[in-house]
């Protein structure tokens, strides 16, 4: 490895002066030292050729310095390089975030960092594999591709091993590497060095004044990342499809907007009935991934199917882990933890997502809509009986105090969605012996919803953050950045803000909220002076799109809405007595399929799994 590093990293020694433009490079500087001694000597044919050469060498580094700027605008996706081109185009350095590096601090920081070891009295027991139980074994390509996806941008972790090392002698190390990891899963270790983590505190305010007020920033080692990433791909081929429906976080076709939108279905047409209202809750947990108990985890593991031997490698890579907090040069003393699941983790968010996965009503007027550690309670209530509702909410505090999870009942919101015309006083709702605070308006999962469900919230908070990054793409035109730069900046920017989720809101949207954000694409064509694509044809390529990959894919929660009539032809319309609902996803969506020439391929619904 040491062999590999030396081989493909390079040392540069830069040296920076005050005032220096972007584009001095040491050529510049070497032809600036000719002139200058060619004046000194009193060469004059000399020093006419030694000025040719630096306005000539000048005239290479600003158009190499403009390629190199360019590139940074190649990829809207890349929101990282947009913001670093921006910084470079008009000379904008954001005062940095620093943290005291005292090691004093730094060991407070660490032990704050652990402070929920002392929750886990449950000691890490493996189990003896069968006989019969088969160890996963990695494959040389398996390791070789997983090598060469690394991105050698990323930072390294305790091991100080670049990604591009890895990534670019993947061919050489593949062999070694491999027989490594699978020395690790036959024997249900996980060697120390792979599960160090190095903390990196970064202050959520100016002036910090304890230690919740530093955000930890996880550093593990690269290469774990890898070995992490293959085993991820094999627990998930093992688990069944229709496992935990209502997660929509890491699984495939599904996103915030496949959340919000089957939330919204349920309450928009539990609300066409007659006197019938919606409570709707948002739960939020303290560090919900660093509570964890992984024995609890791991039975949970078991109990889904996962062999013995992989329940144990899990088990010792959560267990154990050398844990310290790094500001510049120093380091603070080494914690060992055995609680949670570690953030900066590959395999992180699917072990918290399969712990969750037995957290689901008990009531069919009741629903849970979970995202990774979002948990939204919905309560479709009739008659004004809200007791299976309210029993629900003491049933979901129960299964997180047994699962060591914290409900946060400070920042835990609650919502009643109410449209009868005779004003109902409602009661409070109680978590944990403390009243949860009640909003007529709320952000869930990037979205603003109000207690009228209409979007006026959501349409004003985009209109104001699009607004602020017009400011940029203002100073890019006065930088005379090319049209193909700012066009990419609106997208990686602005164009982005203001389609965030825009399948669930859009259509439901009045004509005025609709001319606000429409007048920013406008604003941002002229500025960057080639045509835009309006919001409205945005909306409607991303709604067939959504539309299609819902209507084939069986384990989607949504796709059971998606039903054939009797022709064979088109698709049964959703009923609607208002248009709330009428103007929702769901129905936008099946009107949308059907004003197709032909509809898209539809997968009949799966069965849950029997349970034995």
């Amino acid at each position: 490895m040491r062999k590999c590093m030396d081989d493909v990293t390079v040392t540069k020694t830069i040296t920076l002066r005050a005032n220096q433009k972007p584009w001095l490079t040491g050529d510049v500087h070497r032809l600036w030292r000719e002139r200058n001694a060619a004046f000194r000597a009193g060469n004059e044919a000399g020093l006419r050729t030694a000025r040719a050469n630096l306005s000539r060498g000048i005239r290479v580094a600003k158009r190499e310095h403009s390629r190199k700027v360019a590139d940074r605008f190649s990829d809207s996706g890349d929101t990282r390089n947009l913001w670093r081109g921006i910084q470079t185009i008009t000379d904008y350095k954001p005062t940095p975030q620093a943290c005291d590096n005292s090691t004093r601090l730094l060991d407070q920081l660490n032990a704050f960092f652990a402070r929920f070891e002392a929750d886990n009295s449950i000691p890490a027991q493996k189990t003896p594999p069968p006989p019969s139980d088969l160890v996963l074994m990695l494959s040389r390509d398996s390791v070789r591709r997983s090598l060469g996806r690394i991105k050698p941008q990323r930072a390294p972790g305790p091991d100080n091993i670049p990604g591009c090392v890895l990534r670019n002698c993947a061919d050489e190390l593949r062999v070694v590497i491999t027989d490594i990891f699978n020395l690790s899963l036959s024997q249900a270790v996980v060697p120390s060095c792979f599960k160090a983590t190095t903390i990196i505190p970064v202050p959520k305010k100016s002036s910090p004044s304890c230690c919740n007020d530093y955000r930890p920033i996880a550093l593990t080692p690269i290469l774990m990342k890898c070995f992490e990433r293959l085993v991820m791909q094999h627990i998930k081929s093992t688990l069944p499809p229709t496992l935990d429906p209502y997660q929509f976080a890491y699984r495939s076709n599904r996103s915030t907007d496949d959340a919000i939108s089957t939330a919204l279905h349920s309450a928009l047409t539990h609300l066409e009935t007659k006197d019938s209202h919606v409570r709707i809750i948002f739960i939020d947990f303290s560090s919900a991934f660093n509570t964890v108990i992984p024995q609890q985890l791991i039975h949970k593991l078991d109990q889904l199917g996962l062999n013995t031997s992989l329940c144990n490698w899990l088990l010792d890579f959560l267990t154990g882990r050398p844990q310290a907090v790094r500001v510049g040069n120093n380091t603070s003393s080494t914690i060992t933890i055995n609680t949670g699941v570690p953030q900066g983790c590959v395999l992180s968010p699917l072990l918290f997502t399969l712990l969750t996965h037995d957290c689901t009503p008990t009531s069919s007027s009741n629903l849970f809509i979970k995202f990774a550690d979002d948990t939204t309670v919905v309560g479709l209530i009739n008659n004004n009986d809200e007791t299976p509702y309210r029993s629900e909410v003491n049933r979901l505090a129960l299964w997180c105090k047994d699962n060591n999870l914290h409900l946060n009942v400070e920042k835990t919101k609650e919502m009643v969605v109410d449209f009868r015309r005779t004003p109902t006083q409602h009661a409070p709702l109680i978590v944990n012996g403390a009243a949860v605070e009640r909003v007529s308006c709320t952000k869930f999962l990037g979205v603003h919803i109000s207690d009228d469900l209409s979007w006026k919230h959501n349409t004003a908070s985009l209109a104001k953050k699009a607004q602020q990054r017009l400011y940029f793409l203002c100073k890019l035109k006065r930088a005379r950045a090319p049209p193909p730069i700012m066009q990419t900046f609106y997208r990686g920017a602005i164009k982005s803000i203001l389609t965030s989720c825009i399948t669930v809101w859009y259509g439901a949207c009045n004509a005025s909220c609709r001319k606000t954000l429409q007048h920013i694409v406008r604003t941002a064509e002229k500025i960057v002076g080639v045509p835009l694509t309006g919001l409205s044809d945005i909306y409607r390529s991303r709604l067939t799109r959504k539309a299609t990959r819902i209507a084939g894919d069986p384990s989607h929660p949504s796709q059971r809405h998606f039903n054939l009539l009797p022709s064979g032809r088109r698709l049964q319309s959703l009923q609607a007595r208002t248009s709330r609902l009428k103007d929702s996803f769901l129905h936008q969506a099946i009107r949308t399929l059907n004003s197709l020439p032909a509809l898209p391929p539809l997968a009949p619904p799966l069965r849950p799994a029997s349970p034995h």
